[in-house]
């Protein structure tokens, strides 16, 4: 009677211990599931929805506002860039003006993916202590950057280096006409004047 009960509470430990692993793989599998982020467009192409492209409008505390801005916040500019489609060509109104050191990087998204080539653009500030400015092409950062899916925490490689002044713009896409908010980051040499269209 003794064994037979002895046998009987090491059944039912052995069940308790598997039923609870099983449950602490089903808890894992889930957590993962849900974190798990949509898959960034930007490597196969450049197609993204207003809400990608728009941003709450913060910046990095050390970012420096430009002292004398070509295009000033409030005013308009022609956009002469295509990072992403319905871009080129459209009026935007400038939100934010910056002096600071852009990069075009090379990235593998953390949500996976192909690799991105040469984005444009990523700012000195939205790197994780990256050291004193500029980095040279080929040099190795974390971003801290969110503009796409799958950006922030990701490791990337330095492209190129420019100090100039970058603008944070509102603008409506020339293909769709949907409504974009605090873009970053359009570079003073992608911008001109309503005039000058």
């Amino acid at each position: 009677m003794l064994k037979h009960k002895i046998s009987l509470g090491f059944l039912s430990i052995f069940t308790a211990l598997t039923l609870t692993a099983c449950g602490e793989d089903a808890d894992t599998s889930s957590d993962e599931a849900q974190t798990t982020e949509p898959q960034s467009e930007e490597s196969s192409g450049m197609e993204h929805s207003a809400d990608e492209m728009s941003s709450s409008g913060e910046v990095p505390d050390d970012l420096e506002e430009a002292d004398d801005p070509k295009f000033e916040v409030g005013s308009t500019a022609i956009i002469q860039a295509d990072h992403m489609s319905g871009m080129d060509g459209a009026e935007a109104t400038i939100s934010g003006a910056f002096d600071t050191t852009v990069y075009t990087v090379s990235y593998i998204p953390t949500n996976g993916g192909d690799k991105v080539e040469d984005h444009k653009w990523v700012i000195h500030e939205e790197l994780e202590e990256p050291g004193d400015a500029p980095l040279e092409q080929g040099d190795e950062v974390v971003m801290t950057a969110q503009h796409m899916v799958g950006m922030k925490g990701a490791e990337a490689t330095i492209d190129s280096a420019e100090q100039t002044t970058v603008y944070m713009v509102d603008f409506k896409t020339t293909d769709t006409n949907e409504e974009v908010k605090n873009h970053k980051w359009v570079v003073e040499s992608e911008l001109t004047s309503p005039e000058s269209k």
